[in-house]
Formats: structure tokens, C-alpha cells, sequence
């Protein structure tokens, strides 16, 4: 994996959204979620069933966000993953990391074939304290 690519995706202002965010401390979406705020980035949590995370609102779609994030974080199934990319490309998002366990071939191909960088492979907290 390229790393500037990853120092890209890793940039202090960009905004971020997890997707597949978790009200449950045990659960991936959840540490995600926290590690990326406490790291100081603007991050929007997306799960279309819960109405909170951490005291912040949560949205229950990409479209639903109030500004356009920079990077899509997904920690949802792999089938969820190959829906969000699609809607990332109809929103105009250029870069999705896919959290170790949410790739899948077809969503990567769909990514390269529609100009969007795409991370996958490689945990987003571990990559940030490299």
C-alpha cells in the first residue's frame, strides 16, 4: 500500500465519516469512532439504527451529513461496503478506507474502476500512530 497515500487520507483537516459506528464500547465501529475524535479530527458517526454515539448525533446515511467528509471509514459487512461506495460515488466522496473485515473484492474494483482511493487491509487506529 502506497504511503502517501495513506498520509493523504491521514491529513489533520480532513473530515471524516465511520460508518457502522457503535454505541457499544466492546464493538470495532465504536473504537474507530473514538479514536479518530480524541485524535482531533471532525469526524460524523453513520449507522441507520442508532440516534447517538458519545453524546454526538448520529446520521443515519452519508447524504444525511452536514458537510461532505474527506474519508468514509466503513466498519460495516462487506456487503454494506459494496452499497456505500456506490453512494459515495453519487456524492461526489473520494476516498474510502475499508476497515480490516469490511473489503471485498467487488467494492475495491468498483473504487478503482470509479477514481476513488480507496485503503483497505490496514486498521485506520494503527496506520494514524505510525
Amino acid at each position: 500500500m502506497n504511503t502517501n497515500l495513506i498520509k493523504d487520507f491521514l491529513k489533520k483537516g480532513n473530515v471524516f465519516a465511520v460508518v457502522g459506528v457503535s454505541s457499544n464500547p466492546e464493538k470495532y465501529g465504536h473504537q474507530v469512532y473514538k479514536d479518530l475524535k480524541e485524535a482531533g479530527y471532525t469526524v460524523y458517526p453513520v449507522n441507520p439504527h442508532i440516534n447517538k454515539v458519545l453524546g454526538d448525533v448520529c446520521y443515519h446515511s452519508l447524504s444525511e451529513l452536514p458537510e461532505k467528509p474527506d474519508v468514509v471509514d466503513t466498519v460495516v459487512p462487506p456487503a454494506v461496503t459494496e452499497k456505500i461506495v456506490e453512494e459515495c460515488k453519487g456524492l461526489g466522496i473520494e476516498r474510502i478506507w475499508m476497515q480490516p473485515g469490511s473489503e471485498s473484492e467487488k467494492a475495491i474494483d468498483f473504487c478503482r474502476r470509479n477514481n476513488i482511493k480507496v485503503v483497505h487491509d490496514m486498521c485506520v487506529m494503527v496506520k494514524r500512530r505510525e
